[in-house]
């Protein structure tokens, strides 16, 4: 679609220890959100890491504030008028309480965990002052040539923005996987049918994506 660009915001790293990565040595990850220019305005995916003490000794984050990450992707926090979180848990959602008063579109099933369970985010990010949620079940278009897709995993609110070019199809794909490799893998299970692979693969391949972009890696899928 004439007009839609997508563009990458860097919030910043953090350090996931290594019991979180499988591999018995800890790994720094970056944060990253993405930009949507949009003829209606622009639209946010995910808003940075959030801040507590606990989370700062586990994870160790350098965070780039979100108005800092915003300049230097060429635009300011009063440009945006849509605020989309893949999930809820802190380092997608840490900026949302500077985007007051934006409708922030989520998945009904992830809103509901993070205010009922326990430590699956910072409750102070989720109903901040002017906390406007948009609760969606399931697929939705919000914006004409923007769609969101569940693709439960991570959480079972995880969700995954899908936006049409003028050059093809992104799909901002959140932490759907943690890095793009391991969306290889998934993706090679569908197309050989060896292995083991969430069943919305299917759905965000039919889609013939130009590429696809995560919150955790700077690597991007294409086919």
């Amino acid at each position: 679609m004439s007009g839609i660009t997508v563009r990458r915001v860097d919030f910043g790293w953090f350090v996931r220890p290594a019991e979180e990565t499988g591999t018995g040595a800890a790994r720094v990850e970056p944060t990253l959100g993405y930009l949507i220019d949009h003829p209606a305005g622009q639209l946010l995916v995910d808003t940075g890491m959030g801040g507590h003490p606990d989370v700062d000794r586990h994870y160790q984050p350098r965070r780039v504030p979100l108005g800092g990450a915003l300049a230097a992707s060429g635009t300011t926090i009063d440009d945006i008028r849509y605020v989309v979180n893949c999930h809820l848990h802190f380092d997608h959602c840490g900026g949302n309480p500077e985007l007051s008063g934006r409708p922030i579109f989520t998945q009904r099933t992830e809103l509901a965990l993070a205010r009922t369970v326990q430590w699956h985010t910072l409750p102070e990010l989720v109903d901040h002052a002017g906390a406007r949620y948009e609760e969606l079940d399931g697929e939705a278009e919000i914006l004409p040539g923007v769609r969101i897709l569940p693709t439960p995993g991570h959480t079972d609110g995880h969700q995954s923005v899908v936006v049409t070019t003028a050059d093809g199809t992104v799909i901002v794909a959140g932490q759907s996987h943690d890095n793009s490799t391991a969306f290889t893998y998934d993706a090679l299970a569908h197309r050989t049918g060896i292995g083991t692979r969430p069943p919305w693969i299917e759905t965000l391949l039919a889609l013939d994506p130009r590429r696809i972009v995560f919150a955790h890696d700077n690597a991007v899928w294409t086919p």
